[in-house]
């Protein structure tokens, strides 16, 4: 079995996630790249990529310089197949960090469907379900993160990560009244996004174990790698990190070696899909820490990230990017949640999620194929 064709759909649609601070100004549409690989046997995989910045250096980066290195190779191949990647970006391509994980992505599909299983049984199951947690945007206000809160956890949902906007003390605020307003039951997260100054985060940090939070994240940037190690030093509240750290396992590792965090985080898009998510997490596991498996911002492969996160034993929840419709496109359904806020993993062979295609083609922008 060799893959013999690529096909990719830049789809694009009308609406931007982020605000004004996040956009830096520049325009950032949330659309999508597409891809399909089919194989000589005719069994296709399918993936989705991001395209938030820029739907053409996406879909370029993809059939210019991804789509060589599968052309006429087993799907079999996924871990060579993820050290040339490594070593095209390492000479010179410099890849988004999003991009070589749909590739990935797509050749697990291919495989499991092949053996007519689905991925989180092809991959090693551990578990079918696992509880998720509503995982906000950035608001202007304490009201919309106290009354989305209580939105989900009326639906059942008993977990709810903010993601506040900074300055601190307004996501203090933030922190205060979540806790005041769900009382002490509902589990809580807290997510900045790496705005914070070292002093800043543990007055932060000491807040939020007195508030009970479950865990305080990237309250840096991946890099800062001294702030880490001295915040995970000053407190008791699990520190998360890594979502956006470059160099898939690699990178982790350093983080991991020099005690920077408590948790590490990974997704099949961020990470180089399932092949370095996996790695990850079994890194993390032979150290004793737990991998959460972060929302790729794209529901058909966060149904992927369920895949892995049921075939791993250290990942405790999903993360749920609320509201659901925002990230939904174009995939057909919703999320397999229940009114308990259990997640169920797809039990039909490959990913068990499918893409609305007559969507697709009705918001093309561009297609492009390329065959032996």
């Amino acid at each position: 079995m060799k893959i013999e064709k690529f096909e990719s759909w830049w789809v694009k649609r009308d609406q931007c996630l982020f605000d004004e601070k996040r956009r830096g100004g520049a325009k950032m549409p949330w659309d999508v790249v597409v891809i399909k690989l089919t194989t000589d046997t005719g069994i296709e995989g399918i993936a989705t990529a991001m395209a938030a910045r820029s739907g053409q250096v996406t879909e370029s980066y993809l059939c210019d310089t991804a789509a060589p290195v599968v052309m006429g190779r087993s799907p079999y191949d996924r871990e060579k197949i993820f050290y040339d990647f490594w070593n095209v970006d390492r000479h010179e391509a410099f890849f988004p960090v999003f991009l070589p994980g749909s590739v990935d992505v797509a050749l697990w599909d291919i495989c499991a469907k092949a053996a007519g299983l689905p991925l989180y049984q092809y991959i090693g199951a551990y578990r079918e379900s696992l509880p998720v947690y509503a995982s906000s945007l950035f608001y202007d206000t304490v009201d919309a993160y106290v009354n989305e809160a209580l939105y989900y956890r009326d639906k059942g949902i008993p977990f709810y990560k903010a993601h506040p906007p900074g300055p601190y003390e307004f996501d203090m605020e933030i922190h205060q009244k979540l806790r005041e307003a769900v009382g002490p039951d509902m589990g809580l997260m807290t997510d900045p996004v790496g705005e914070y100054s070292l002093d800043e985060a543990i007055t932060v940090g000491r807040q939020l174990e007195k508030l009970n939070f479950l865990w305080f994240e990237e309250p840096f940037r991946d890099f800062e790698l001294y702030k880490y190690q001295e915040l995970c030093k000053a407190l008791d509240i699990p520190i998360a990190a890594t979502e956006t750290t470059r160099g898939a396992h690699w990178g982790v590792a350093q983080v991991i070696s020099q005690r920077a965090a408590d948790i590490v985080r990974a997704d099949v898009s961020w990470k180089c899909g399932v092949t370095g998510t996996l790695k990850i997490a079994h890194l993390a596991d032979s150290f004793g820490l737990r991998c959460e498996i972060h929302t790729t911002t794209m529901t058909y492969m966060d149904i992927v990230n369920l895949h892995v996160s049921c075939a791993i034993r250290n990942c405790r929840f999903f993360e749920y990017f609320v509201p659901e419709e925002s990230f939904r496109f174009p995939m057909k359904g919703k999320l397999p949640i229940d009114n308990h806020g259990i997640i169920t993993v797809p039990k039909a062979p490959g990913i068990g999620a499918e893409l609305d295609w007559e969507l697709i083609e009705r918001n093309c922008v561009s297609y492009k194929v390329l065959t032996l």
